[in-house]
């Protein structure tokens, strides 16, 4: 594999995670009212999870977004969930954030369809072109999206079924989305790297405690699959927001 330049993301911290929220919210949105001042369309990248409900808020509170115009997508989803399961992440977006809007489009996952039908279906509804926006997080063990480590930072997929690892099932149970660690999917579809970063910006809301070594990993180890948050560091307009728990300093 050609090795790629590496960049130093902006690294943005705040006292604690609403602030976090109002501040990349705020930044996504100046991206996106940006981006229709130039273009008819513009495609947004979504992740769903606790650690973007801040930013979302925020951004779903911003004036001047011709939602109508945005094409939203969303990074990965469970398989095995029924179809209205609350812990579905395209369900969880739909709560927090598109709810909160006016009409807009949103490409979901389908995880009812059969699971490699469906990655390839979603890859194609992705397209070639690149994202405008990617708001995303950072796994606890450093994944994005649901590439855990050993991630392929040059998977030639665009979207691919895996297996979640045993630290991404306990991240789950811990955020309290599954009464148990059985009931957590072993199986989900989830958007890969290299598609995640075909994108003309990027901003990564990464609050609490738990995700502090993840974010110190992700700026400081070699990138690699190891920590695939190290990918962010091969992409050139990259913005981290952190809070005061998940500051490495």
């Amino acid at each position: 594999m050609t090795e790629l330049p590496t960049y130093s993301p902006a690294v943005s911290t705040h006292p604690d995670r609403a602030e976090l929220g109002k501040h990349a919210g705020a930044h996504a949105a100046e991206t996106l009212r940006k981006a229709l001042r130039n273009q008819r369309e513009v495609r947004l990248m979504l992740a769903a999870a606790p650690s973007q409900e801040a930013t979302l808020l925020a951004l779903a509170q911003e004036p001047g977004i011709d939602w109508g115009r945005i094409t939203c997508f969303h990074m990965d989803d469970y398989l095995a969930l029924d179809a209205d399961a609350p812990q579905g992440f395209g369900n969880w977006l739909q709560r927090n954030f598109f709810d909160h809007l006016p009409t807009t489009t949103f490409h979901r996952i389908n995880p009812g369809n059969p699971a490699e039908e469906e990655a390839q279906r979603y890859g194609m509804v992705m397209g070639k072109d690149p994202f405008d926006l990617v708001l995303l997080g950072l796994g606890v063990n450093g994944h994005l999206a649901f590439n855990d480590p050993p991630a392929d930072l040059a998977d030639p997929l665009p979207a691919r079924v895996i297996n979640l690892d045993q630290v991404s099932r306990q991240q789950q149970l811990d955020e309290g989305h599954f009464t148990s660690f059985d009931d957590v999917p072993q199986r989900a579809i989830t958007v890969s790297i290299p598609r995640l970063l075909h994108a003309s910006e990027i901003i990564a809301s990464v609050p609490g405690r738990a995700k502090r070594t993840a974010v110190d990993n992700t700026l400081r180890q070699p990138v690699g699959g190891e920590h695939p948050g190290t990918a962010l560091r091969t992409h050139p307009n990259v913005t981290i927001y952190l809070d005061a728990e998940s500051d490495p300093q």
